[in-house]
């Protein structure tokens, strides 16, 4: 076996790295680095010293490891806990939340979910949020709170002027509101004794580390996050591991573009109607946290910018049965849970036309364009499901985030207002959804 094989399999065995994943170059560039740094030029003479303790592989899992998010990087799932967790207080107003973010990697993660549920108005001292990651150097900055440009990407960075400051010219520091809700260690997901007598979690985020793991190592991670969920619980992952997480007692919780999963016996609570909470902090919810995320479909973000032609869906639309109409919305929904967004487009159009006008059409439609950061749209359509259903709570919620971030805040309260009557007006009943 090479030295770089028998390398590999120490990474695997002790972090479930797989090689195959990452590739054997990534591997090697750190080997290389840790030998300068150590000024060694045998590769056998450094393979001994990595066998001689674990100082040395966590100083090389600080180099194969490589940070890689921001603030408000998966937002739907940061949304919908948000609003989850809001509810969960709402009807039991003693509960405290528990969130881990696993791997929390530099921060951003965590402290994103901390920000969300602040502004969604979930009392400061009933939630708590755990990052744990396997390198350390990370968790260094994630202490630290203050962070670079690369940090903040997108166009939606209210956030920002509401929960950082002026650090230097080139950097901003988190506040001490959000740092507090957050907790950091070190930490192997993989270890026997991994978080043994934790209590339970009611939201496990844990995105985009299982495709790094082969087969078995994915089946004994899941096997561990599980073991850390509440009964009731939600896990989110990445979305090319949606896979991963479908199992015979797993279920999606149905909340397009979360990858958000959950046992089967559990029942989300999205479908009563909730009293609304005291008033926020904040008067005005920021653009990226309009308030509660809504009960059927969340804002949605394409899963590629390339723009597509859309695709010709046959029968002849003139034909269509109404049955088979609004089959038309849940194939769309499907799709755009899928992160399809050009299919979801073209299957709410086909709708539109056998239909004549749908106020859910209207309001996935405008989710779409809203995913594509296509505000002018957005506007038009999320208003065209309004002027057809006055009381689509999802609709309103929407737009009054809209209108927040073009600083329309006085039109976008009056939406609140708007949504939180038709809340109540609506009894127990089911929201509308396609």
């Amino acid at each position: 076996m090479q030295v770089i094989e028998q390398i590999a399999a120490m990474l695997k065995q002790h972090m479930g790295l797989d090689v195959a994943a990452v590739g054997s170059a990534l591997i090697e560039r750190g080997v290389r680095e840790r030998m300068n740094q150590l000024a060694q030029n045998d590769i056998y003479g450094y393979l001994h010293t990595l066998q001689s303790g674990l100082g040395e592989l966590q100083e090389l899992i600080e180099l194969v490891v490589v940070p890689e998010t921001w603030f408000f990087r998966d937002r739907e799932a940061i949304l919908a806990v948000a609003r989850l967790a809001r509810e969960k207080i709402v009807r039991s107003p003693n509960a405290h939340v528990r969130i881990l973010s696993l791997p929390c990697s530099t921060g951003e993660e965590p402290y994103s979910i901390a920000m969300a549920l602040l502004d969604a108005g979930v009392p400061a001292g009933q939630f708590r949020v755990d990052g744990i990651d396997i390198c350390k150097r990370s968790l260094s900055v994630a202490q630290r709170s203050i962070y670079g440009r690369n940090s903040f990407r997108g166009k939606q960075l209210e956030y920002r002027d509401q929960h950082f400051s002026v650090h230097d010219t080139t950097s901003s520091a988190l506040s001490e509101e959000v740092r507090r809700q957050v907790s950091f260690r070190h930490g192997n997901m993989l270890a026997d004794d991994f978080l043994a007598n934790e209590a339970p979690y009611d939201f496990i985020f844990c995105r985009n580390v299982l495709i790094y793991f082969d087969r078995d190592v994915q089946v004994q991670a899941v096997q561990v996050l599980e073991r850390l969920l509440g009964q009731d619980g939600c896990i989110f992952v990445g979305p090319a591991e949606a896979g991963i997480m479908l199992r015979p007692h797993v279920e999606s919780i149905g909340i397009p573009l979360t990858f958000g999963f959950r046992r089967k016996s559990v029942t989300m609570a999205g479908a009563e109607v909730v009293p609304v909470l005291p008033a926020f902090a904040k008067p005005a919810a920021p653009a990226w946290m309009p308030v509660p995320a809504p009960t059927s479909t969340p804002t949605i973000r394409e899963r590629s910018k390339a723009a597509a032609p859309l695709p010709v869906i046959r029968p002849d639309v003139e034909k269509i049965s109404v049955p088979a109409q609004d089959d038309l919305l849940v194939r769309a929904r499907a799709c755009a849970d899928r992160g399809e967004l050009v299919e979801a487009e073209a299957l709410c159009e086909q709708h539109l036309r056998a239909a004549g006008s749908s106020a859910d059409a209207y309001y996935l439609q405008a989710l779409i364009n809203d995913a594509r950061q296509d505000a002018s749209a957005a506007l038009q359509l999320y208003r065209k499901a309004i002027y057809l259903q006055p009381d689509h709570r999802d609709a309103l919620l929407h737009l009054s985030a809209l209108l927040a971030a073009q600083g329309d805040v006085a039109g976008a309260q009056r939406l609140q207002q708007r949504a939180e009557r038709a809340q109540l007006t609506q009894g127990s009943e089911e929201q509308p959804h396609v």
